[in-house]
């Protein structure tokens, strides 16, 4: 697709739901007793996998006015699929629903496409083996057979913080036979812990960086709503901080403390960035806020691993922000991108580099320096059929007055299918 008519980006917009929000919620929801109906779920591709996969797991959603309707099955109330579950691209659904396969009576196979196929999985089969889960697998990575069998407990230090590791332990953990406890070295995104407190209170109790899991509690069906996705909202934020002349309002966004990295980023930069927070409905509700961001001079910033957990969905759009402060910015601490959708490390400094973008690759990280101006290089940019990829370069792409075309710019319909018309709603 090429690229025209650069303009400033100005008006309101709501982003699609949360996606990790939405994974979760069709999760819990299935293993719930009752009937959970979910607003604003984000039917992008990665989330429609954890529907369809759940669907093939005995359990019947509907969807009425709008809504997603989950009549539960209860934590063992599953059925064994006739047919692998297809993930897709998706490495939230794989990884959490091996955590919750492990404790199952039944054996499963999880199949997803070439780029899926390709990422690693020892980092999750290896603590819930610990459990006494059982799995074959092709060299650590899909095709993987869980063999369905009884769990016990676990005292669980995460050697990175990792959410979807936390998260397919606690779905083990909810079917073992004593209490597991999970340690991380810092804090990542806890939605998993908000919904599990929410369908079943007495299953889980947190305390700084340790969670401890009780078994044997059963999860009630709720009402979910889902946010606006922040790392969707991101790419508003970032355009809305370096198009010149722009001024962009995100309505009713998740803003999670383990989510607003890019937040803080913007605040240091010196963006002009204001924040308005909605009511919340308890303390295990999603907080959520109206931001609006303007164009704005930026400084240089530093960010390191311990920041990384609440920013790693955003790391290509930080990139691009350092592109356009004045100076040098460092980002460390990265390492885990690369073993995303792609190498979001190699494939930033690649693309990044045909636009003129001066960023040296680390091996956790990159060096921007953003007093250099874009001598754009290559107007052929490839998104390596990665969804955030692709979003961060159609950004970038305002930028510089030639058109550009980016292959396999489709990637975007894993998390944001209406990416385009929204671009288009904020230049009219």
């Amino acid at each position: 697709m090429a690229e025209q008519n650069r303009t400033k980006l100005t008006g309101h917009i709501t982003v699609p739901g949360d996606k990790s929000i939405s994974h979760r919620s069709i999760i819990f929801a299935a293993i719930s007793t009752g009937v959970t109906t979910i607003d604003n779920f984000l039917k992008s591709a990665d989330c429609l996998s954890t529907m369809q996969a759940f669907k093939d797991l005995g359990v019947k959603i509907d969807e009425r006015d709008g809504q997603v309707v989950v009549t539960g099955v209860g934590l063992k109330g599953l059925t064994q699929s006739n047919q692998p579950l297809d993930m897709g691209n998706s490495g939230t659904s794989t990884r959490l629903i091996t955590g919750l396969l492990a404790g199952q009576d039944f054996d499963s196979t999880l199949v997803g496409d070439a780029s899926l196929s390709k990422r690693p999985m020892a980092r999750v089969t290896d603590p819930l083996s610990q459990m006494g889960a059982d799995f074959t697998n092709t060299e650590n990575h899909l095709p993987l057979t869980v063999f369905g069998r009884s769990l016990h407990e676990i005292h669980y230090r995460l050697p990175v913080a990792s959410a979807q590791v936390k998260s397919a332990i606690i779905l083990a953990a909810l079917q073992a036979t004593g209490n597991t406890v999970i340690e991380e070295p810092t804090a990542s995104r806890d939605h998993t812990e908000r919904m599990l407190a929410a369908f079943s209170p007495a299953s889980i109790d947190r305390e700084d960086h340790k969670i401890t899991i009780h078994p044997g509690h059963p999860l009630i069906a709720q009402h979910v709503t889902v946010p606006g996705d922040i790392s969707s909202a991101a790419f508003w934020l970032v355009a809305g901080a370096i198009v010149p002349g722009s001024s962009i309002t995100i309505e009713n966004v998740g803003i999670n403390q383990t989510r607003t990295g890019i937040l803080s980023v913007l605040q240091q930069m010196g963006a002009q960035l204001s924040i308005q927070e909605r009511p919340q409905a308890n303390e295990e509700t999603e907080p959520s806020a109206d931001i609006t961001i303007t164009a704005s001079a930026l400084k240089p910033f530093e960010i390191g691993a311990e920041e990384i957990p609440a920013l790693v969905d955003e790391v290509p759009l930080l990139a691009l922000l350092a592109a356009r402060a004045d100076g040098v910015s460092r980002i460390t601490g990265a390492e885990e991108l690369r073993f995303k959708e792609s190498d979001r490390l190699a494939v930033v400094a690649e693309e990044f580099r045909k636009l003129g973008i001066a960023i040296e690759e680390l091996p956790d990280g990159f060096v921007i320096d953003g007093h250099k101006s874009w001598q754009v290089q290559n107007t052929d940019l490839d998104s390596h059929q990665d969804h955030r990829i692709a979003m961060a370069l159609k950004i970038a792409s305002l930028l510089v007055p030639e058109d550009v075309t980016i292959r396999d710019f489709n990637a975007v319909n894993i998390s944001y299918p209406s990416f385009l018309a929204d671009l288009q709603r904020l230049r009219s």
